[in-house]
């Protein structure tokens, strides 16, 4: 994935090299979740249900298998809730046991799993009693959080307790003034939204400050948890980095704009053990606010601009309001293209980026690819960021070229560092 005029960098010892998935995405048939429900309802605002998704909940073996054969040495799941909890107060002793199986399962190929306890999805008895708005919310999720210690007791070290709550608080958002406005022409704009419909809708709706509360609360009773629990485990969360970039004048504009969408959930980890970022693309603020993307800039099939250098912006960003003493993990990175070589293009200028920063000091324990299949991306099959293709009808697995080559990356501990000054200068 390296070229003659790169350097490389050093990957410090335990660096993990991996890819992530969600349940919801890539499991299938995840009856008991509110996006079950959202999918299959007869005024669904997304354009497709996940159905049986890529099934990975049978094949997960053989997913963690094509993983360790790749070259990569870790790899991010989550646990569904609404598998483990199908009903309030009613556990799945099967349901853990499975996911107990998983963490074993790629302990066993050498695979440091990093286990994410909630990926965006919720019990429909969570959603229908108030969701994160219900004013019990952070212990109910707490409970939850240790239900599943039997899980992690399996071997875990780095545990998520949520996934981008900022994007959580944009959803409920939406979801409100969807819910509020059921009007035919309101349901024809909102269906089949998927990424590109939601990325435009997320600028025009501030997150709900309720729930932002609520999330930062839930993430501290969970922590809180799941330190008392004697295990030695490594806990954060995810938050989706925007890299908000201000034009000349726009920078307190910008910052006002960022920090309900962004900053206030950096904050909120300054105490935690490590903290995920999760970038993909810049987004653009003038002095009126949000930009569209620059015209004549290439752009992927969620309809975000190529920008791979925002991964290297994001973790530089995430330092500056988290602060120094707490570890990066880059959990999500990647690009929703049918052109694996423009994968693999924009995953060296991202890795180049992300070497950039770390070779100025800033400590980052892993690189966590999005995603490791070609799943289902909230309303949609089409984007696909998968390193390994999934036939929809079969479900065979093809790694694609850029897996075999980010997996060299990770057998070779090296990463490509591009020459001081060359960042910019594209």
């Amino acid at each position: 994935m390296t070229s003659s005029a790169q350097s490389e960098l050093v990957l410090p010892d335990g660096f993990l090299m991996g890819a992530a998935t969600s349940a919801h995405q890539v499991e299938g048939n995840n009856t008991g979740s509110d996006w079950w429900a959202f999918e299959n309802r007869p005024d669904t605002f997304v354009s497709e249900p996940s159905g049986d998704a890529a099934d990975s909940f049978h094949r997960w073996p053989e997913d963690m298998d094509l993983l360790r054969e790749l070259g990569f040495n870790s790899y991010r799941f989550s646990i569904e809730w609404a598998r483990v909890e199908p009903v309030q107060g009613r556990v799945s002793r099967a349901a853990l046991a499975h996911y107990r199986d998983m963490v074993r399962g790629a302990i066993e190929r050498g695979l440091t799993p990093v286990v994410t306890l909630h990926h965006f999805t919720c019990p429909q008895w969570f959603h229908a009693r108030g969701g994160w708005a219900a004013p019990d919310s952070a212990e109910v999720f707490a409970r939850y959080t240790r239900t599943v210690l039997e899980v992690l007791r399996a071997g875990v070290t780095y545990v998520a307790t949520i996934n981008e709550p900022n994007m959580v608080a944009l959803m409920s958002a939406l979801y409100r003034r969807a819910t509020e406005s059921r009007t035919t022409e309101s349901r024809a704009n909102e269906k089949g939204a998927g990424h590109t419909g939601a990325a435009a809708g997320f600028a025009s709706v501030e997150p709900a400050a309720d729930v932002t509360e609520a999330l930062i609360r839930a993430h501290h009773a969970a922590t809180e948890v799941l330190r008392d629990a004697g295990l030695g485990l490594q806990v954060g969360w995810t938050v989706a980095n925007q890299v908000y970039q201000a034009e000349l004048g726009a920078e307190d504009v910008a910052a006002a704009y960022a920090f309900p969408r962004e900053d206030v959930f950096l904050e909120a980890a300054r105490d935690d053990d490590w903290i995920g970022v999760q970038a993909y693309t810049r987004h653009l603020i003038g002095a009126d606010g949000p930009l569209p993307v620059p015209e004549g800039a290439e752009t992927t099939l969620t309809g975000w601009e190529y920008y791979p250098e925002a991964l290297g912006e994001a973790v530089r960003h995430t330092v500056d309001v988290v602060g120094p003493g707490v570890p990066v993990m880059v959990t999500e990175n990647g690009i929703a293209t049918g052109d694996d070589e423009r994968r693999i293009d924009y995953t060296i200028r991202a890795l180049e980026s992300l070497a950039s920063a770390m070779a100025d000091g800033i400590d980052v324990r892993g690189y966590l690819h999005w995603s490791a299949l070609d799943n289902y991306e909230w309303g949609t099959y089409q984007p696909t960021f998968g390193l390994i293709a999934v036939d929809p009808d079969t479900f065979a697995r093809t790694p694609k070229e850029s897996a075999r080559r980010l997996g060299a990356l990770a057998r070779s501990g090296r990463i490509p560092h591009a020459p001081a000054g060359a960042l910019s200068a594209r």
